[in-house]
């Protein structure tokens, strides 16, 4: 009441995450210079915001999609730019969704000219959800298995995914409910520093994995033409060896990941992939932040001395996605995805691979900000992962794009 301004967000105030909204303001006065700002607060109670200095047109409107930022935390057209420059006031946070039953909220509000934001005009709130419309979220923990899985509305069959994030553990349910908001059986799988999982287990087995496989395919809704895995970082190398050693795999993506076996040694069936060896004498610790580069630590893939820790994909009859970031600073993503595409193409198999300047390690979701640097839940170091803001917000978009894509084609 008495606001000056006011604030729509189109085509609705509720949304999923990953869905774009157009931002508009009405009701300012002709050229009227203002400051839009965004806050979201996040699940442990840390204050992300963004603004951007704006000039409305001749009848006093604005329209994100079509008014340039002319200063801030972004410059230029920018739809969604209040959202993927979200920045915390702590440094080194990473937004992320650990409840995915409940959305992020995100205040936005509208202050009087380019200076000290003392005067509001207008405001309104973008509920911003991870689980869609009848998206049920049921807890898994059969066997071993350690997972979330999420089941579209409906009879089906759908599709089914595994989901696999990096080495810092833990069970990561957010992308893997807004895949089953765009219509795929997901299950989010735990393979380290969960409940009764070691947070650097001595051993991976594929059998467990091959159990969620079997756990997945034997669900109602499930189609039976195969399943569809998908990983970041080390969930990366898993869904390669996934791909290659376990029966029913037609189609992996591997988002910044590598064609070796890193980390944490894996035990098939009678033979155990060792790990990609590494020196941690070669990680670079910068004397005034502790901030750790990690992309000197591994042993130079081309040397023969390692390649018994390559994974075999080129024996896989699955389809496969790479995605990486020419900014990673985590490891050198683009050359052991190049790695894997020229095995693979040497022998015939069908690969797409897409890699995106400026876009560092952690490529999430879309709208979720770029973290540039966080702490490594199990290492329990500050670990630079890379990125330019707008270049990695835009590769965020487009990878969403193809590998949801690339899942409806081949599954």
């Amino acid at each position: 009441a008495g606001m000056a301004a006011r604030v729509s967000v189109l085509p609705s105030r509720r949304c999923l995450f990953d869905e774009p909204v157009q931002i508009r303001v009405a009701g300012l006065q002709p050229r009227q210079a203002v400051t839009l700002r965004a806050s979201l607060v996040d699940e442990s109670g840390e204050l992300f915001q963004a603004h951007a200095l704006y000039r409305a047109g001749s009848s006093g409107e604005l329209d994100l999609s079509r008014s340039p930022a002319l200063g801030g935390s972004y410059l230029g057209v920018e739809p969604m730019g209040l959202l993927w420059a979200l920045q915390s006031k702590t440094p080194y946070k990473r937004l992320a969704k650990r409840n995915v039953l409940t959305p992020f909220c995100v205040d936005l509000e509208v202050y009087e000219g380019h200076g000290d934001m003392s005067r509001l005009l207008g405001k309104c709130t973008n509920e911003r959800w991870f689980l869609g419309e009848g998206v049920k979220r049921i807890s898994v923990r059969e066997g071993r298995l350690r997972a979330t899985l999420f089941l579209p509305p409906g009879p089906g069959p759908f599709p089914g995914l595994i989901d696999l994030y990096g080495s810092g553990g833990g069970l990561i349910e957010y992308r893997a409910s807004l895949l089953a908001s765009r219509g795929f059986v997901t299950l989010a799988l735990a393979y380290m520093s969960f409940e009764d999982i070691p947070a650097v287990p001595e051993i991976l087995e594929l059998s467990y994995f091959e159990e969620a496989v079997n756990f997945l395919r034997k669900q109602q809704q499930v189609k039976d033409t195969g399943i569809g895995v998908l990983g970041l970082s080390k969930g990366g190398d898993l869904a390669l060896s996934m791909a290659t050693f376990v029966p029913g795999i037609k189609a992996a993506v591997s988002i910044s990941g590598s064609c070796f076996n890193s980390f944490v040694p894996l035990k098939g069936d009678g033979f155990t992939i060792p790990v990609h060896p590494y020196d941690l004498g070669r990680m670079k610790i910068s004397d005034e932040t502790g901030l750790v580069d990690f992309s000197d630590v591994l042993d130079d893939h081309t040397d023969p001395a390692t390649w018994d820790c390559r994974i075999p994909v080129e024996r896989s009859l699955a389809k496969f996605l790479f995605l990486c970031g020419l900014d990673d600073m985590n490891w050198k993503s683009d050359l052991y995805c190049r790695d894997a595409v020229q095995r693979l193409q040497q022998h015939g198999r069908e690969v797409e691979f897409y890699s995106y300047s400026g876009a560092g390690h952690l490529l999430e979701p879309p709208y979720l900000p770029l973290c540039k640097v966080s702490i490594h839940r199990v290492l329990g170091m500050l670990v630079h992962w890379g990125g330019q803001w707008r270049e990695h917000a835009k590769a965020q978009e487009d990878a969403w794009h193809r590998i949801q894509a690339f899942f409806w084609q081949h599954l």
